[in-house]
C-alpha cells in the first residue's frame, strides 16, 4: 500500500476520510480463486469506447467483487445477529449499491461487470441491476417542463418514482417493477418494464445516484445504499472519451432511422467531432461539474481512471 494511503492525510496533506490504494497494491488483494468471466464475456460486457481486458477485470474488479461480498454478507450476518437480539424472525433484505459517475466514464460497464462477478460468489448468487435512466421524465414531460436541454440533470429524473422502487425493493417486497428506457429511441417505453425479484444484492447506476435529498425533502436514495462507488477521471479525459463515443455512435447506431440521433448520420467526421464536442459543452460538462461531481466524497469507494481508461487509484472510505 502507498505510504500515503495508509496514514491519515491525504497526498495534499489535508485530512481525508479515504485510505488510497495505487494500481499495484490493489491488485495484489485479488483473490486467488480463478477468475469467473471468460474473455469472450468481458467484450461483451464492455461499453463502447471501453478498453477493458482480462488484465483490468482481474486486477481492479475481481478484488472490488470479494469486497462487496464480504460486505453483502457481512450486512447478512449483522441482520442475523440483531434479528436474535431483538427476539423477531424477519428476513434479510438485499444489499444495495449504488454506482454514480460522469457520463462516458464507464459506470455502466462497472455495474454490468459487478452484477456478472457478483454473481459468480456461492452466497451472492441473486444480482439485479438497474439504471435511473428508467426514471428520467418521458421525452414529452420534459418538452413541457422545457427540461430537454437538461436531460440528465438531477431536475430531469421522477426522483420519487426512483426513490419508492428502491424502497420497496430495500423493503424486501418480493416482486418491484421499474420502467424501461430505449437508448434507441431515447425515451421511456411505454407498457415495459424491468421486474426486480427479492435479490441478494442489487445494483442501481445513474449519473445522480448518489445526490443529497432535493430541497425540503428528508430522504435521498442514497441513503437506502449499503455501499456507493463512484468511478472518477480526470474532466478532460472524460470528454476526450465522450467525443470518441459520439463518432463511434454516429457510425453505428446512428444510422438506424429508429435513432433519436440519427439526425447526425450524416455529419462528416469533423462536423461530428464538433457537435460532440459541443454537447459535451453545452449538457454534459455543466452537468458533471454542478451535480455529479459534487457526490464524489459521498462514495464509500472511488474508482480514479488514468487517460488510458485504466484504473490506476483506488479510494476506499475508512472503517
Amino acid at each position: 500500500m502507498s505510504e500515503h494511503g495508509s496514514a491519515h492525510t491525504g497526498a495534499n496533506g489535508h485530512s481525508t476520510p479515504f485510505v488510497e490504494i495505487d494500481r499495484a497494491d490493489w491488485a495484489d488483494l485479488a483473490p486467488t480463486t480463478q477468475l469467473p468471466l471468460s474473455p469472450t464475456e468481458i467484450v461483451e460486457l464492455r461499453g463502447l469506447g471501453d478498453r477493458l481486458d482480462l488484465r483490468e477485470v482481474t486486477e481492479v474488479y475481481l478484488p472490488l467483487s470479494r469486497l462487496l461480498n464480504l460486505y453483502a454478507v457481512g450486512a447478512r450476518r449483522l441482520h442475523t445477529d440483531t434479528s436474535r437480539f431483538l427476539h423477531r424472525d424477519s428476513k434479510a433484505t438485499p444489499f444495495v449499491i449504488g454506482v454514480a459517475g460522469s457520463v462516458a466514464v464507464g459506470k455502466s460497464t462497472v455495474a454490468r461487470l459487478l452484477r456478472e462477478m457478483l454473481s459468480r460468489w456461492d452466497d451472492t448468487p441473486r444480482v439485479e441491476l438497474v439504471t435511473t435512466d428508467g426514471f428520467l421524465l418521458p421525452n414529452a414531460e420534459l418538452e413541457r417542463r422545457g427540461l430537454m436541454e437538461r436531460k440528465g440533470f438531477p431536475e430531469s429524473y421522477d426522483r420519487r418514482a426512483l426513490l419508492r422502487f428502491v424502497t420497496r425493493v430495500k423493503s424486501g417486497e418480493p416482486e418491484v417493477r421499474a420502467p424501461f428506457y430505449s437508448h434507441l429511441s431515447y425515451d421511456i417505453v411505454r407498457d415495459a418494464e424491468i421486474v426486480v425479484r427479492a435479490p441478494d444484492i442489487l445494483i442501481v447506476e445513474g449519473l445522480n445516484v448518489l445526490q443529497p435529498p432535493a430541497s425540503g425533502h428528508g430522504l435521498a436514495v442514497s441513503d437506502l445504499f449499503d455501499f456507493t462507488i463512484y468511478v472518477d477521471a480526470r474532466t478532460s479525459d472524460i470528454a476526450g472519451w465522450y467525443v470518441d463515443r459520439f463518432l463511434k455512435l454516429q457510425r453505428g447506431a446512428f444510422a438506424n432511422p429508429q435513432s433519436y440521433f440519427h439526425r447526425y448520420a450524416a455529419l462528416s467526421t469533423e462536423e461530428a467531432t464538433a457537435k460532440g464536442l459541443e454537447i459535451w459543452k453545452r449538457i454534459n460538462e455543466p452537468n458533471l461539474l454542478r451535480n455529479v461531481l459534487p457526490t464524489r466524497s459521498r462514495a464509500d469507494l472511488v474508482l480514479r481512471k488514468g487517460a488510458d481508461h485504466a484504473v490506476d487509484t483506488v479510494l476506499l472510505r475508512k472503517i
